[in-house]
């Protein structure tokens, strides 16, 4: 049984002339955290803006829910991304709103719910994060360590089964960062999502990883499990874990 909830192959990425991703494949399996990482300039951000089809790929296979989504038109690919959330790396969420509006916005557009259901989703999206008390404030409003959680909750409005983090930590002081990654984590057990996260962070990649896909210069050095990692012998990956320099 095809455990596999994304798969890529062969994938090519370039900017111009220039190969930013060299041949990566990989399978990212259901029911895990998958962290990308590896140093600055690596490739990460770029690696999941592919899958995501935010950028084209110069070559290469992505599919997703073992859809091929490089060869779908728009509307195909709009009923793949309903099944997925994403979480930008600066939260993304409109200043000029409120923060139960800005949870709105997917519901809004991806469904015709009446506003009783919408704000019932929307209450319990903000108690999953902690945040129900925040509802009529503006994003303005809010911590640093706030936004991100309720860019959290916006990314899991509709129930995706699959959600992208891209640097969920960036910016946030060790204390705040640690109670992210217990987040995502008691996400993950409570809704059973397959989670792809970007980071360059070393304490969340320990302890949140399941497996870990390691870049260096546009290539994939390893695919697998953290602890493995370390008994791979890789002087990057080596170098990466011990020196914990991250840009």
């Amino acid at each position: 049984m095809n455990n596999n909830i994304i798969e890529v192959r062969n994938l090519i990425a370039r900017y111009g002339e220039k190969v930013i991703l060299d041949n990566i494949s990989v399978d990212i399996k259901a029911g895990e955290i998958t962290v990308i990482l590896g140093s600055s300039g690596c490739g990460k951000t770029t690696l999941l803006k592919n899958i995501l089809r935010l950028y084209e790929p110069y070559s290469g296979s992505v599919k997703i829910f073992d859809e091929e989504i490089t060869s779908m038109d728009e509307l195909e690919y709009n009923k793949v991304l309903k099944r997925i959330g994403v979480l930008f790396q600066g939260g993304a969420l409109l200043n000029s709103i409120s923060v139960a509006e800005n949870l709105a916005i997917p519901l809004e557009q991806h469904t015709k719910l009446p506003p009783e259901i919408m704000e019932r989703i929307i209450n319990l999206k903000l108690d999953l994060v902690n945040l129900a008390y925040a509802k009529y404030l503006s994003p303005s409003e809010l911590s640093g360590g706030m936004k991100k959680r309720v860019a959290l909750a916006r990314a899991i409005t509709l129930d995706p089964e699959l959600l992208f983090c891209d640097e969920p930590s960036a910016g946030l002081d060790p204390i705040t960062s640690a109670s992210l990654d217990k987040l995502i984590l008691n996400l993950k057990q409570k809704l059973k999502m397959s989670i792809v996260i970007v980071t360059h962070e070393l304490a969340s990649i320990h302890r949140i990883a399941d497996s870990i896909i390691f870049l260096h210069k546009g290539k994939l050095l390893y695919h697998g499990s953290l602890k493995d990692a370390g008994n791979a012998n890789i002087p990057e990956i080596d170098e990466f874990f011990e020196t914990g320099k991250f840009d």
